[in-house]
């Protein structure tokens, strides 16, 4: 997709809002995510040159995803928990779901996405209480996936 701006002449994306979209398991917005992208192993082989020279040629090997994290100010919603449930009751082919990321601008217009695949909760945390603070509740998710890809 030809676009006219490039990182020197364009504004950079600013993240206002974030979504997450679960096949039919989690829908709701974040306020912070990470954990986005991919990484290829190194493999260090080493050799001897023609002139007896040793030599260590990096070469690529397995591809790896990044886990992604998603924060959020703890709501009445449950469908995390029950999603992450199914995890914990063993039933993981159950819990696998393709789903979405989507970062929203200030005026909540859809400006990128991220599409994973077969992706299921390793981790939920509640929040950290303490009865003498005035900050909110902070609930985590951690999310495993078989590969993720930008879309938008």
């Amino acid at each position: 997709m030809a676009t006219t701006e490039d990182s020197v002449t364009g504004d950079p994306m600013i993240g206002f809002h974030f979504s997450l979209e679960v096949s039919g398991k989690v829908n709701g917005y974040f306020t912070e995510v990470s954990g986005i992208g991919s990484e290829t192993e190194l493999i260090e082989h080493k050799i001897v040159s023609k002139t007896g020279e040793p030599l260590i040629r990096k070469v690529p090997g397995r591809l790896k995803w990044g886990d992604i994290t998603l924060k959020r100010g703890i709501t009445g919603s449950m469908d995390a928990y029950e999603w992450r449930k199914l995890v914990e009751q063993g039933s993981v082919d159950k819990a696998r779901s393709n789903g979405s990321i989507i970062m929203y601008d200030q005026k909540f217009q859809p400006i990128a996405q991220w599409d994973f695949v077969d992706a299921w909760p390793s981790k939920i945390s509640g929040p950290s209480l303490a009865s003498d603070s005035n900050a909110v509740g902070i609930e985590e998710m951690t999310i495993v996936h078989e590969g993720i890809k930008r879309i938008k």
